[in-house]
């Protein structure tokens, strides 16, 4: 579908109460609306946000452009290389997860490292955490953030507010940490 300024979106409507829009990685706009909004509304909320979808566009442009940069200069790794850095997280994640669910007062049963490329970690019903290797190439203070973000859902399994409320008990300052990732992420994603 296209707007008067050339905007070229995808348009689904689903049971939501709310208009979004989400632009990825690759450039393409998708407008979510309510099964009953109709297309002048849709196209009228695109042509408010035409700025932001622009902008948008143009920064995952540039960061796109970034990290093909920065994956040119990065030296090849071997199997060992991997190997080296998985061994490297178990041991980091072990010491963090130890410390902080002490701190937090929660059990956990199992830790395991794996090797997955949209997420950083997971916390199961039963208690195993899953976390991402890569992690333990970010700033050590991310990793803490990742470890205390799914030992939280030892408490919560959801992110209410009282589960950011767990969070903000034991690291006041997650918020940056959580931004550094958000950030720097596809860059690690990237390894």
């Amino acid at each position: 579908m296209r707007n008067r300024d050339a905007i070229v979106y995808n348009l689904i409507r689903s049971s939501r109460k709310t208009i979004s829009i989400q632009v990825t990685p690759d450039g393409n706009v998708t407008v979510r609306v309510p099964n009953r909004c109709s297309r002048a509304t849709a196209e009228e909320y695109v042509n408010k946000n035409q700025e932001w979808i622009r902008k948008t566009k143009e920064e995952l442009r540039q960061r796109a452009k970034e990290q093909k940069a920065f994956k040119a200069h990065l030296p090849e790794w071997t199997k060992e290389d991997y190997d080296r850095h998985r061994e490297l997280a178990r041991q980091v994640f072990q010491q963090s997860v130890d410390y902080y669910a002490q701190q937090m007062q929660v059990s956990y049963r199992r830790i395991t490292i794996r090797d997955q490329k949209t997420r950083w970690g997971s916390c199961s019903m039963k208690g195993n955490l899953n976390f991402n290797w890569r992690l333990v190439l970010a700033p050590r203070e991310v990793l803490d953030y990742v470890v205390v973000h799914e030992l939280a859902h030892r408490r919560e399994m959801n992110h209410s507010s009282r589960f950011w409320g767990l969070v903000a008990e034991v690291m006041p300052d997650y918020k940056w940490r959580r931004e550094w990732l958000k950030e720097n992420g596809d860059l690690l994603m990237s390894r």
